[in-house]
């Protein structure tokens, strides 16, 4: 037993010496984002390619949503392709991909014209709409699509540690274009 326990500590001892002697820029991250790609919300794992270099390609996947009372909800999955440029700690980041999503909200139907019968007693609707869910961009249906891209700063600190990032994300559908959708993102850099 005395042995085991030598030995990992051994192990570990030796990981944090070769740690100390090769410091490397994180290329690992999670992260929480308002707005951005998750549409909502999403939180975020976000990793480069290449281990060895920030400078690189990389990929994010998340997952987002909310549930409220009256039924209605949403799902989203945001997957990218990312690279960032730039020097420690300071990186542009330049990505595109799709974000996935899923919602079930009320339908609503109103009436917007009619009139009252007079031999029933009732108010008979003639012609009536609907309320269909939207987000900045119309959508045909649940599960649904939408493409995004990414145009934004990210701050990766030299040793790793807190992150953040703010970006332009533009997004679109077979509806249509909005360049103006924006998001922001905490997290631990690793």
């Amino acid at each position: 037993m005395k042995k085991v326990l030598l030995a990992i500590l051994a192990i570990t001892f030796s990981n944090f010496v070769l740690a100390q002697e090769s410091p490397t820029s994180p290329t690992k991250a999670v992260y929480v984002e308002l707005g951005g790609a998750g549409l909502p919300y999403s939180f975020n794992y976000d990793f480069r390619f290449d281990k060895d270099n920030i400078n690189s390609w990389g990929m994010r996947i998340g997952a987002g949503g909310y549930t409220v009372s009256d039924g209605d909800s949403f799902f989203s999955l945001p997957i990218m392709v990312n690279r960032l440029y730039g020097k420690g700690p300071h990186y542009f980041e330049l990505g595109f991909g799709a974000t996935f999503f899923a919602f079930d909200n009320s339908y609503y139907e109103y009436c917007i014209e009619g009139y009252f019968d007079q031999t029933t007693g009732q108010y008979v609707c003639t012609t009536t709409g609907s309320d269909s869910y939207n987000f900045i961009l119309d959508v045909d249906g649940s599960p649904s699509i939408m493409g995004t891209m990414n145009f934004g700063y990210r701050r990766v600190p030299v040793d790793g540690g807190f992150t953040w990032k703010v970006n332009l994300n533009p997004i679109f559908n077979n509806n249509g274009f909005w360049p103006l959708f924006a998001g922001i993102g905490v997290g631990y850099a690793f």
